[in-house]
């Protein structure tokens, strides 16, 4: 069991290299060589950072398991070589680098060290047999999942940059089918959250006020004035609703309803994070969101962005809803012959897919730019755009405040001062969301939900 621990970390070393750093040291061992028969020698999957990876392990691994450090260098260092004759044998055969060959992929990787560990130990031939089966047997497992999960494109239209540990995070988050391993993939909600914090709660005595108040929804009037708002916008009314997180409280969705069934509002916002778990089915999230919009009368329409609760997989089930997302876009509203901008990014705080230059790139410099991003993580980065105006949320205004003292938490990597209400950066002027429903435990001390009303007007502030 030791030395198929040993050879597993030992394999495991390169891909979760790449996962770490990226195209960090991600020099190719062969350096782009051709071989005589005009082929690539191993290809580019092949790095100098995991070979050299590969052989570090071997030699830690193999002194946390007791195996002398020259074994574990050699085992390394022999497995690696059966890795790369494996590639040179690929490329022979016209597979692709980084394609997965069933038997050849794992097979010299496996026996390969037990040119060490065979004599050294007296391993018999059935016994090696074994090992390098199970060895092999394990390893096509993780293969699969690396190759087949972790740097395939989950759906035709993803709209994402193929990156490892972004997949990574959307497997997490985004499997649908109720999976036993969820509570442990999702340890800080499951152990911090669900049972921890409600238990402190209910032992105070404290749960059940905390949720009443988490019902206690607020709206928010707020004016904004703009100089150079174009004319035909003066008074443009928009709906902000950020944090819905929808099923995580019963009688959130009614309440909403009934804040926004009056509103008069030409546009309609969504901040992001509709669902509340980070992981599992967001059925129920589809369903009370619909009744959500469906009590919104926006003449120009309803847009969105995704949070970090939220899946790609989303996407195109709220769009036959009559909801268009802003992922890396942007989309102009158009009055009598003038016009705003809308621009909304992917996800910036936990999959950090925002893309502010695809974003930007098709809004005219001195156009007027209303921004919409999940969280106000990217209030320095968002200047050299100049948006006049930046929604955003994620904080819940900490969810819970203590006198003279305020959030404790925003899960927010930003100033304080921008993780609540209006601010200004730089000449932007930006408006953080307390959000509408609450996260994580379902209470709220000190700070109210709220349904943000914005009105633009054109000038300036009158004088108080």
């Amino acid at each position: 069991m030791k030395i198929l621990i040993l050879l597993w970390a030992v394999n495991l070393a390169p891909p979760l290299l790449a996962y770490v750093f990226g195209e960090t040291w991600h020099t190719p061992l062969d350096r782009g060589r051709l071989f005589i028969d005009q082929k690539p020698l191993f290809g580019s999957h092949k790095t100098e950072r995991g070979i050299v990876g590969g052989i570090v392990t071997g030699v830690l691994m193999g002194g946390l398991l007791g195996f002398p450090l020259w074994i574990g260098f050699l085992s390394g260092m022999f497995s690696m070589l059966g890795d790369l004759l494996s590639s040179f044998l690929k490329r022979r055969l016209g597979k692709p680098s980084g394609n997965l060959v069933p038997g050849l992929d794992q097979i010299f990787e496996g026996l390969f060290p037990f040119v060490v560990l065979g004599p050294n130990y007296s391993l018999p031939g059935m016994y090696i047999f074994f090992e390098v089966i199970v060895f092999s047997i394990g390893t096509l497992a993780g293969s699969c999942f690396l190759n087949r999960t972790l740097l395939t494109k989950p759906f035709r239209n993803y709209s994402r940059p193929l990156s490892p540990r972004t997949r990574f995070r959307e497997w997490r988050a985004c499997q649908t089918i109720k999976n036993p391993l969820h509570p442990f993939l999702n340890f800080e909600q499951t152990l911090y959250y669900h049972i921890f914090m409600k238990t402190v709660f209910r032992l105070l005595g404290l749960y059940e006020k905390g949720m009443h108040n988490a019902l206690q929804v607020e709206q928010c009037n707020l004016i904004f004035y703009f100089e150079d708002l174009p004319c035909n916008f003066h008074n443009y009314k928009i709906l902000f609703l950020s944090d819905l997180h929808l099923d995580g409280l019963d009688g959130i969705t009614e309440k909403t309803q009934e804040i926004v069934k009056d509103l008069p509002v030409d546009l309609c916002i969504l901040g992001g994070d509709y669902r509340t778990k980070v992981y599992g089915s967001f059925a129920k999230t589809i369903l009370r969101l619909n009744r959500v919009t469906r009590k919104i009368d926006a003449k120009d329409g309803i847009f969105a962005v995704l949070g970090n609760h939220d899946c790609l997989e989303m996407v195109p089930i709220m769009e036959k809803r009559g909801i268009n997302f802003l992922i890396n876009d942007s989309t102009v509203i158009e009055r009598n012959g003038e016009s705003i901008w809308l621009a909304g990014v992917d996800e910036p705080h936990h999959y950090q897919a925002h893309d502010l230059e695809e974003t930007f790139r098709n809004i005219p410099s001195k156009a007027f730019k209303i921004f919409i991003a999940h969280t106000p993580e990217l209030y320095h980065e968002t200047v050299q755009y100049a948006p006049q105006l930046y929604l955003c949320g994620h904080t819940h205004a900490g969810q819970i405040q203590f006198p003279l003292i305020g959030p404790i938490f925003t899960n927010s990597k930003t100033p304080r001062r921008f993780t609540l209400g209006k601010w200004e950066y730089k000449g932007v002027v930006g408006y953080t969301s307390k959000g509408t429903s609450v996260s994580g435990i379902p209470v709220r001390f000190g700070c109210r939900g709220e349904v943000v009303h914005i009105t633009l007007k054109k000038g300036t502030p009158p004088l108080e």
